[in-house]
């Protein structure tokens, strides 16, 4: 059995990372063998890497929000694992932050999911993850496949990505927060 120390040094031991490991940066992500929830979300952004604290910045203010949780239950719960698309900040785009690398998640996802053995649902952050995880079970776009959420339960939750940079899909799309976020802390009060 591998433990999920062994884990983060392949990571970090992985040539795919040395430009991070070479100037310190762990890889940010969290595992427990109690997690019954993974959320999976794109990438952790500038300030989460230089902090080591994932989601820790307004989207996950918000996600917290959404999910109906303190930051400090967030931070110290291990029924919640984190599993980003890539575990590296990987940098500014023209709008947001790039993209997670491809291949990252192929690669570590499954081995960190083996040793969770009781995670019921992943809660998907965004089209990165929706696209790996769902495939091609997701709807046309993102907002069809955050709209038919039930058919994706238990197993998955696919939801927006609660970016400032989407405050006018939230506007455009007032069904999310009537129809979705109650689903969303039920069951994230269900798994703590």
């Amino acid at each position: 059995m591998v433990d999920f120390q062994q884990i983060k040094h392949q990571i970090m031991a992985d040539p795919m990372n040395e430009a991070f490991t070479s100037r310190n940066v762990s890889p940010l992500f969290k595992a427990s063998k109690d997690a019954r929830i993974a959320v999976v979300g794109q990438a952790p952004g500038r300030k989460a890497e230089e902090t080591q604290l994932f989601w820790n910045d307004p989207s996950g203010d918000r996600l917290r929000e959404w999910m109906g949780i303190s930051r400090e239950d967030f931070y110290s719960t291990s029924a919640i694992a984190h599993l980003p698309m890539d575990f590296y900040y990987p940098g500014k785009a023209k709008s947001g932050d790039m993209p997670p690398r491809k291949g990252f998640a192929e690669q570590w996802h499954p081995l960190l999911l083996e040793e969770m053995p009781n995670i019921e649902t992943v809660i998907l952050v965004g089209s990165y993850a929706q696209k790996y995880y769902l495939g091609k079970n997701r709807e046309k776009n993102l907002t069809e496949t955050v709209r038919q959420f039930e058919q994706y339960l238990p197993d998955y939750l696919p939801l927006v990505h609660p970016s400032p940079l989407n405050l006018g899909w939230m506007k455009k799309n007032p069904w999310f927060e009537e129809d979705v976020l109650p689903v969303l802390k039920d069951l994230v009060e269900s798994k703590l």
